[in-house]
């Protein structure tokens, strides 16, 4: 697990977690959570100013990073004992020099033993299995991935009932075997996963929610009525930092469907960004087109030609003597989406599109005589020996005659070619007499 804001090989000195928190190494979980919940508004990127916001950033992370080691009572006990070289090897040594013992942090974390005794040996304490992740997709605009978003939600999600303490039973009830599972808490099950294809899997036992024991009727407890969980709704808020891109994801640990005897899994959303009807992105650019009058190209232009994702107009200055030809682009440096480090930007590219008057804007034969004089003369008659008059179609369909001249080339151009194919592909012939 990186710091953030550390650079691989870069030394820097490790920050006490307890401290940065501002709270006692004898703290509860209510004294860190409450910590934790100050902290993180002190230094959430949208409540400081945009100068600072890429300080606040590192900051909020590592604040948030304080506070998902400590609110585990494994995690916590390992920073406890060896500090962040527990979640970071590179941090650390070898057994004897400070470092981490492997097999001490193994039997600790998931109840293995590499050799010789210890808490992780035969009838040591067992590791709960981690729960599934909850993945969902998170669809965004591009004006919210330039200006950040903070988005606050109502989950629904399972919780271990507080009554029975995830049993599933009465206060001193007894619970017998599982008769569908034998006590084993899983059982096989035959999933379709396309058609005609059956995948054999183990699933928990639906019978006993996979505790391998099961409550008569009149033994269950009131509140899940056995279930072991009841479905609580909590309030959960994700942050998207400016600058993000489609495909990031964004993980709330420890927030999904929790059920007895696991550590519950994180709900992942993963960022769709939707299209926009003026800009398009390519990583840190971004492109849109500039619409400009004939008049504009040829003279030069002063005005707000477009409105940018944040509602700022953006003004283009553009003097006269410089025309401008279709399909050129224009660089605005600094004007595309920010980047998630520093204050950066990239840059905006205007691709520029000229609007031509219609066939009778001007009003007589004499405006074209002096539109004519103002514009660059003709280019020269090509001289030949031979010079037809033919007739046009204007407004032709081009890619129509494409498509007409694709299928007139796949047709054979001669007959006989043909038939002198077909002999060759072993077509018919008469007998040798």
């Amino acid at each position: 697990m990186d710091s953030p804001g550390r650079n691989p090989g870069e030394e820097e000195e490790e920050i006490d977690f307890y401290e940065l928190l501002g709270v006692e190494k004898t703290a509860t979980q209510t004294e860190i959570k409450k910590a934790y919940r100050k902290a993180a508004l002190l230094h959430h990127p949208d409540k400081v100013p945009e100068a600072q916001r890429a300080e606040s950033e590192v900051k909020f992370k590592t604040v948030t990073q304080a506070y998902e080691i400590l609110r585990d009572d494994e995690k916590r006990q390992l920073y406890d004992q060896y500090g962040m070289a527990a979640f970071d090897p590179s941090r650390g040594g070898g057994p004897g020099d400070g470092g981490v013992d492997l097999n001490d942090m193994l039997a600790q974390m998931f109840g293995m033993n590499m050799g010789g005794g210890g808490p992780g040996g035969p009838g040591g304490p067992r590791r709960p299995r981690r729960g599934r992740d909850e993945e969902q997709q998170y669809k965004v605009t591009l004006e919210e991935l330039y200006k950040g978003k903070t988005v606050k939600f109502a989950a629904n999600k399972r919780v271990t009932c507080s009554q029975c303490k995830g049993s599933g039973g009465k206060d001193k009830v007894k619970p017998q075997q599982c008769d569908r599972c034998k006590g084993a808490g899983m059982r096989e099950a035959f999933r379709q996963v396309g058609p005609g294809l059956i995948r054999q899997e183990v699933v928990p036992c639906d019978n006993c929610e996979g505790s391998g024991m099961h409550y008569k009727e009149k033994d269950r407890c009131k509140k899940c009525k056995g279930k072991r969980t009841t479905e609580e709704t909590k309030a959960l808020e994700i942050y998207i930092p400016r600058g993000s891109q489609q495909g990031e994801r964004i993980v709330l640990e420890g927030e999904a469907d929790q059920l007895p005897d696991q550590i519950p899994g994180d709900i992942v959303f993963t960022l769709v960004e939707e299209p926009h009807e003026i800009f398009s992105r390519a990583g840190d650019d971004l492109t849109a087109e500039l619409d400009i009058t004939l008049a504009e190209a040829l003279t030069g232009f002063s005005r707000v030609v477009l409105k940018h994702l944040d509602g700022r107009g953006i003004h283009i200055d553009h003097p006269r003597g410089k025309i401008l030809h279709p399909g050129e682009f224009l660089k605005v440096v600094g004007e595309g989406m920010p980047r998630k480090r520093g204050d950066d930007k990239g840059d905006l590219y205007l691709h520029v599109k000229i609007q031509f008057p219609e066939p009778s804007w001007l009003p007589g034969d004499e405006s074209y005589d002096a539109l004519q004089k103002l514009l660059p003369p003709p280019n020269p008659a090509i001289s030949t020996d031979e010079v037809d008059e033919v007739e046009y179609e204007a407004d032709a369909d081009i890619e129509q005659s494409y498509q007409m001249g694709s299928r007139s080339s796949q047709r054979p151009g001669n007959m006989w070619e043909d038939e002198e194919d077909d002999d060759e592909q072993g077509a018919p012939q008469c007998a040798t007499q």
